[in-house]
């Protein structure tokens, strides 16, 4: 009795190791198909060919288990891939099912075979891959029957299409949209309203400039040091650039005579021209005759500048802001 139990259980055991291998197989294969949609067409036809694999619920969740699906150049023997589908996923009860749709054309006219197609089964993380292959599908490229009884038809003379103005609607749209643009622009750049230029007026007055400058002239003790051409030319460019922002004459620009000529129209100016023509007069002398003048006529010329700026002055009212406030009169 003990001995028949152990023989049983011993058959048992290699009953069980000699279907395990078989229940692994099972578990990792993979069902993989290639189906066409016809299996004759014409030259120029296509053929849909439907590739796919089917994978239980437990392949599918494996993160480690892959399946590559085959990769069709462009170009087989005898056929063209005109177009390519995405791979895609059905789910049917516990199975889901990968698959992925070519279409193929032929200008090959005989019977051709398109060639078993491989996929490659990856069942672990560093495994070596499997391979699951299909079988050929034969095809039938046919050309297309010729009644070779009938007359040949001459070739039909080109017809002319009439003419729609709806043919051209996007174009006349378009026309009319960039008319109605350039016209709002020119429109817009017409009647706008031009900035009004911005006056700044000085914080400074010309009469204080003028000021400071004689101020600094004499700190600076320039005739003392013995530049006497330094002295009047600075003294006499103060004068003339005072002249020019106050009542807008172009001293700077002048010579001497031209100056006191010009000043005669304003009357506070005008006033002072005796005291002007003798500073310019000494000025000139030292400048252009190296002319040596005294300390007593270096001190009056700064004097009679002093004296001019002082008798010129502008106002503090609103008239007198711009320095217009110097009267005309004729010449």
């Amino acid at each position: 009795m003990y001995k028949q139990e152990v023989i049983r259980r011993i058959f048992l055991c290699c009953i069980l190791g000699l279907l395990f291998p078989f229940s692994l197989l099972a578990q990792q294969a993979v069902d993989v198909t290639a189906k066409a949609d016809t299996n004759s067409i014409r030259i120029g036809e296509q053929i849909k060919l439907q590739l796919t694999a089917t994978l239980t619920a437990q392949q599918f969740k494996d993160a480690n288990f892959k399946v590559l699906f085959p990769v069709l150049p462009d170009s087989l023997d005898h056929f063209e891939v005109v177009t390519r589908s995405n791979l895609d996923t059905l789910v049917n009860q516990d199975q889901h099912i990968l698959h992925q749709t070519f279409t193929l054309t032929s200008f090959d006219s005989g019977h051709w075979e398109i060639p078993p197609m491989r996929f490659e089964v990856f069942s672990g993380a560093n495994a070596t891959p499997d391979s699951a292959i299909t079988l050929p599908i034969g095809v039938d490229v046919n050309t297309v029957a010729v009644d070779t009884t009938k007359a040949f038809k001459p070739i039909k003379e080109i017809k002319g299409v009439a003419w729609s103005i709806w043919d051209y609607w996007l174009y006349i749209v378009i026309g009319a949209a960039a008319v109605l643009i350039i016209g709002g622009l020119i429109w817009y750049l017409r009647t706008r309203k031009k900035p009004e230029p911005v006056i700044k007026t000085p914080t400074v007055s010309p009469y204080e400039i003028a000021i400071q400058e004689l101020k600094a002239l004499k700190e600076e003790k320039v005739w003392q040091q013995g530049d006497i051409k330094q002295y009047y030319t600075r003294l006499t460019d103060i004068l003339r650039t005072y002249f020019e922002h106050q009542f807008s004459i172009a001293a700077l620009e002048q010579t001497s005579e031209e100056l006191l000529q010009n000043i005669k129209p304003v009357t506070k100016l005008n006033q002072q021209r005796d005291k002007l023509r003798s500073l310019l007069a000494i000025a000139d002398l030292a400048k252009f005759a190296k002319l040596q003048p005294t300390a007593d006529e270096h001190q009056e010329c700064m004097q009679k500048a002093e004296e001019i700026l002082e008798w010129t002055k502008p106002k503090t009212g609103a008239a007198e802001e711009t320095g217009t406030d110097a009267t005309l009169e004729k010449a």
